[in-house]
């Protein structure tokens, strides 16, 4: 583009007495144009002098100064232009244009090289909006893919934690009738066959329970049937309600653990999720450790609350005569009291005057 522009000066400006000082004027910006692109500023300060010599050494001075004031400081452009204007004025005072006088001249290269210093910092400024803009949708982006890590990752902590308390529900429900058929040989071949089945279905349960679980913590993409991904899988499994209370205390019963119920809660089927499955969670971890640590023994199990006030979960049962050392012990009811913190509320589990007894209440919201 220099090149041409200088073409076209020099044509217009032929019948002028120093053609040969413009000839070699427009080659020598010819030549050093490619400085302009790789060493703006450079290039700018070289071209400069050859405007003051001839006006066909305009078009590279000009296109100089914009190049430095697109891609320099404002500081360094603000010096070439100034070098730019002092070199037109030389050009001015020497070879006068006929057409114009020199004040307005001035005025007119005054304003050309403000433009192109007011263009270039511009151009400047929108690049580097558009470079910022772009890197913040980058790490948009990559903050969106973290979070829905996280997401997923605590989702799957939730499950697990949820199968570690069915789990051990049920594995302690299995205990108790192996148990009673090591400790009753001999029950009647009916009573023992019983047992057994129910110890075979209640292993076939727990297994198909754990299965589920590993299959969805190796699953780093899970996919529906129509390959969108999809993240209802983590509620494969209906969340548990107050309602299931009482078929809860009925397995316990089948086990021969004497479970007494004091329902006073108002309405049980309007207590939100959060706030049922967790006092679900509570009286499914208190009658699995009355299993574990006092077989037999009874267990009171008592439900206070009404919209707009707490639930109140409280569980007792009478000390174990023996010690009992079971692996994970205490486990559960550490993760039962972040739980039961997660949903806002308070746990306590104390042993008092021969008696265990955890006291928890939830929020419930009106």
């Amino acid at each position: 583009m220099t090149g041409g522009l200088n073409a076209l000066t020099i044509w217009g400006g032929w019948n002028g007495g120093h053609r040969g000082l413009d000839l070699a004027v427009g080659l020598l910006s010819w030549v050093l144009a490619p400085l302009l692109v790789w060493r703006p500023a450079v290039g700018a300060l070289v071209v400069a002098p050859l405007a003051a010599l001839s006006p066909v050494g305009s078009p590279a001075a000009t296109a100089g100064t914009l190049q430095v004031a697109r891609r320099c400081r404002f500081s360094l452009a603000a010096a070439v232009a100034a070098v730019g204007f002092a070199a037109h004025v030389a050009q001015g005072a020497w070879r006068p244009n006929g057409g114009i006088s020199l004040g307005w001249w001035l005025l007119l290269i005054a304003l050309a090289h403000g433009a192109l210093l007011g263009w270039g910092a511009w151009a400047q400024a929108r690049a580097a909006l558009i470079r910022s803009l772009r890197d913040r949708a980058r790490r948009a982006e990559a903050e969106q893919g973290r979070r829905v890590a996280e997401a997923r990752i605590a989702e799957r902590h939730r499950i697990a934690r949820e199968m570690h308390d069915v789990l051990a529900h049920r594995l302690s429900l299995l205990a108790t009738f192996a148990g009673a058929m090591e400790y009753r040989p001999d029950s009647s071949p009916e009573r023992l066959a019983g047992a057994a089945g129910v110890v075979r279905a209640g292993v076939h349960q727990a297994l198909d329970e754990l299965r589920e679980v590993v299959t969805l913590l190796r699953d780093d993409d899970p996919r529906t049937a129509d390959g969108e991904t999809s993240d209802v899988r983590a509620d494969y499994r209906p969340q548990p309600a107050l309602t299931d209370i009482p078929r809860l205390i009925g397995e316990s019963r089948e086990t021969g653990t004497p479970v007494q119920l004091r329902d006073e809660v108002d309405d049980p089927s309007t207590a939100p999720t959060v706030t049922a499955r967790t006092a679900y969670r509570i009286v499914q971890e208190g009658l699995t450790n009355a299993r574990k640590h006092a077989c037999g023994q009874p267990v009171v199990v008592t439900l206070r609350g009404r919209p707009g006030a707490r639930l109140v979960v409280e569980i007792r049962n009478p000390l174990g005569t023996e010690p009992v050392v079971t692996p994970g012990a205490g486990v559960g009811l550490i993760g039962l009291t972040e739980r039961v913190h997660l949903a806002g509320g308070q746990l306590d589990h104390r042993a008092d005057d021969g008696e265990f007894r955890v006291h928890a209440w939830i929020p419930w919201p009106a």
